[in-house]
């Protein structure tokens, strides 16, 4: 597919003046200027991503880091992880012990970044607006199990849910949930270009060049009145074509801090001797990586070949190969670390069980090899996905079973492609939602899902999804999450691969590193500030 660059009259309003260069990141105080974190996120307004910004549209980590900063949720995450409490809210619950009633009452004095009063009404106005354009590249399956919103007086709002939903706190903290007033928002179209308005932490001015933003600086929002305690006035953001470019400019103290992405061979050259003046912080991570199928797709219809994929696969040497300290093996679609995981994948096929796979062809009488085209992006994941599909092509044909091509592709070709079906098998990674086994299975699994994908199972979607979410008490829904879990490695909608590790890398004399991006990927800058090196 050919791209089209479209040329947004809206983003020309946003057009800046190049913003100063950041002198040495190592020296001055608090008002020495903006703290600058460098990014290999890419933000384009094409015609396959005209919004790359609003709520209605936006569902990608990047994206929702520019939005976190800017655009106010009712709930948030809190700095140490767990459950949301509230942020634009003082106080939310469930009214019923159904967990198919949830009120927030707002705090008081609310405001928009233009001075603007923030109501109730200003709530029900973005969250039915998402609903309503409901995007296809969009995160409105987030808010699937809501009803109707309720405004009580200016304060009070009520989200009165299909179903019993006790994830429902969660997904009101992230953006898809993000209060935007209709003076600058239209309900029923998206809001074109790289203009963000909103009641958050931070305002947002964009440095444009054609149709991709350069760099995004945030400065204190006067009006904000929320849960989150800024450290800073000022945050840059600035984008990076590469890794190793914006590695280069951290180490020369053009920038503080590197955020998204380090490359596997930085994360190892940084561990074993840090260049001077900065340190790599590692963090826990819940981003995982994994191969779609459509398994509508000639090739890849029979289960048995995306069985014997799943056995033939060899996590380990994938990772020592490409990933080293940046990874490690995933064997079912809930990370490690979350409630109700189970080593699905591994207790099915075991790993790199070659005879395994070639009894899975041989007793469905498919022949072999399997010849499979892996489609993957070429510019969306960091530097190891050429690498990685590389490694997987030479270890999947040296079974003999398959034979194996790869093609990458830019993001923009790539993703339309990949919803409209066009690759039978793709690589893809996924930052969650939030921190629930729940956001690891149903956006895969339930209907109009993230993936698009045809592969549909009634259990899961009328019984396991429904289950598993009516149990505020987490444990209680394991049950249903294994079972879920186990499903997935039978029928192999997906093959999980890796689960990743976070490193952030930052200039001595920044502070709040360590919190500065959390378990989920998301981008808290106002953790950022200047002080003695550590």
């Amino acid at each position: 597919m050919n791209r089209k660059t479209m040329v947004l009259t809206a983003a020309a309003g946003l057009l800046t003046p190049a913003l100063a260069a950041c002198g040495s990141a190592s020296g001055g105080g608090a008002g020495s200027g903006a703290i600058v974190v460098g990014t290999t996120d890419r933000f384009e307004a094409a015609d396959y991503a005209p919004a790359p910004f609003d709520p209605a549209y936006a569902y990608d980590a990047g994206a929702w880091n520019i939005l976190r900063q800017t655009v106010q949720t009712l709930m948030h995450t809190p700095r140490g992880g767990g459950q949301p409490v509230p942020e634009a809210a003082s106080a939310c619950r469930f009214t019923d012990a159904g967990n198919e009633s949830y009120r927030c009452t707002l705090r008081p004095g609310l405001k928009f970044a233009d001075g603007e009063p923030l109501t109730a009404k200003d709530v029900k106005f973005s969250i039915d607006r998402v609903r309503a354009i409901k995007d296809e590249n969009g995160p409105s399956s987030l808010l699937s199990t809501l009803d109707n919103v309720e405004v009580n007086g200016t304060d009070t709002v009520v989200f009165h849910l299909k179903t019993p939903d006790a994830t429902f706190p969660f997904k009101l903290s992230t953006p898809a949930a993000g209060i935007v007033s209709e003076k600058n928002y239209d309900a029923k179209k998206l809001r074109e270009g790289f203009a963000v308005d909103g009641s958050g932490p931070y305002t947002m001015k964009a440095e444009v060049k054609g149709n991709r933003l350069v760099r995004a600086v945030f400065t204190k929002n006067p009006h904000y009145k929320g849960d989150i305690k800024l450290q800073n006035d000022k945050v840059e953001l600035r984008t990076f074509a590469d890794s190793p470019a914006m590695g280069k400019a951290l180490t020369d103290g053009k920038i503080h801090m590197v955020s998204r992405t380090l490359s596997p061979a930085q994360i190892t050259e940084f561990s074993a001797q840090p260049p001077k003046g900065v340190k790599l912080v590692p963090m826990p991570g819940l981003e995982i990586r994994y191969i779609g199928f459509n398994t509508d797709a000639p090739v890849v219809k029979d289960k048995a070949v995306r069985q014997a994929l799943a056995a033939a696969v060899d996590r380990g040497q994938l990772i020592t190969k490409v990933y080293g300290k940046a990874a490690q093996p995933l064997y079912s679609l809930v990370p490690t670390t979350v409630t109700g995981h189970v080593n699905s994948f591994y207790n099915k096929y075991g790993d790199a069980n070659t005879p395994k796979a070639a009894a899975l062809l041989k007793d469905a009488g498919i022949k072999t090899p399997v010849k499979l085209t892996l489609n993957y992006t070429s510019d969306h994941y960091g530097d190891g996905t050429a690498a990685e599909f590389e490694a997987l092509k030479a270890q999947l044909n040296s079974t003999g079973l398959f034979d194996i091509t790869v093609q990458g592709s830019e993001w923009a070709d790539f993703r339309p492609a990949q919803k409209k079906g066009d690759h039978a098998a793709y690589g893809l990674g996924w930052f969650p939602d939030y921190p629930d086994a729940d956001n690891f299975l149903a956006p895969f699994l339930e209907q109009d899902n993230f993936l698009g994908t045809p592969y549909a199972n009634s259990a899961v979607r009328t019984r396991l999804i429904p289950e598993s979410r009516r149990a505020v008490d987490r444990t209680v829904a394991v049950p249903a999450i294994t079972e879920m879990q186990d499903i997935v490695a039978e029928d192999v909608p997906v093959l999980p691969l890796w689960q990743g590790k976070q490193y952030v890398a930052a200039r001595d004399g920044i502070t709040g590193v360590e919190w500065s991006v959390n378990a989920i990927s998301d981008l808290q800058l106002w953790e950022l500030g200047r002080g003695v090196s550590g």
